[in-house]
């Protein structure tokens, strides 16, 4: 993969903000998974560090800089990276703040559907790490072109459990499953990934555990919900947006018509 031509001007991250960076990126640092399995594939080479979390490619060899949430800003100063990828989600400002402070830009990512995340995706490898629009990139645009035209369910959508939290609103997993013909329950929520009681939620026909951020499992997690249908699914495929994108419609397709079988309570 090429880079393309740098601007003078900067660019605009989906926060808002004026992000310059060199006409020729040459040291990226990742500080959100999906976004590292994106540069990685895209133009290898390009990272020189990742959290620790980061766990795509496999074969990823580049400095750990610790979590999403508590970045070693010490040691991705020192790594003299020309920006650092960040997701208003996933990290907290006043960390990305320390980094702008010791003058390193910043590119944050905030897409809430599957659609902005596309054009997310092409605006950081564009202007942030001054690459050509990728093949997977125009393959994950056809892949999820096509409407959802099959019957609709409801689903409540666990991702923490000690205590229970859940998928709210506005959240790029929801439309995932909204473009698959699963309805959030807590679509209308206040909060984006509330705390809840499972004996508060309505019912639904469908209960979807994905395996991160909590690693839920047909051990862990199914035996909650009583006789609610659940699946487990894919956390990669469901809440991540990069390469993943090409191949998670068929993935959760084919794991969303799978429930657990619970095993009978005694």
């Amino acid at each position: 993969m090429t880079a393309a031509s740098g601007r003078d001007d900067p660019g605009i991250d989906d926060l808002g903000n004026g992000v310059t960076v060199p006409r020729q990126v040459t040291r990226v640092v990742s500080l959100v998974p999906s976004l590292t399995e994106a540069i990685a594939h895209t133009a290898p080479g390009l990272l020189v560090g990742a959290t620790a979390w980061c766990s795509r490619p496999v074969d990823l060899d580049v400095a750990r800089v610790r979590g999403t949430k508590n970045p070693d800003i010490t040691t991705i100063v020192s790594l003299a990276p020309d920006v650092v990828c960040a997701n208003a989600e996933e990290n907290r400002e006043v960390d990305l703040d320390q980094l702008r402070a010791a003058g390193i830009p910043v590119w944050v990512t905030a897409p809430a559907t599957v659609d902005a995340a596309l054009v997310s995706l092409e605006r950081m490898l564009r202007d942030a790490c001054r690459l050509d629009r990728p093949e997977w990139l125009t393959a994950a645009r056809a892949t999820w072109a096509a409407p959802y035209r099959g019957p609709r369910r409801s689903a409540l959508v666990p991702v923490w459990r000690r205590p229970w939290m859940a998928v709210g609103r506005e959240t790029f997993t929801g439309d995932v499953l909204r473009r698959l013909g699963i309805d959030n329950v807590l679509a209308d929520h206040a909060q984006r990934y509330p705390r809840i009681r499972l004996d508060e939620v309505q019912p639904v026909d469908l209960v979807v555990l994905p395996d991160e951020p909590y690693p839920f499992s047909p051990a862990d997690g199914p035996e909650a919900f009583g006789d609610t249908p659940v699946v487990c699914v894919s956390g990669r495929h469901l809440t991540w947006y990069g390469p993943s994108l090409v191949s998670a419609r068929a993935v959760l397709d084919a794991q969303l018509s799978h429930p657990v079988t619970t095993p009978a309570r005694t």
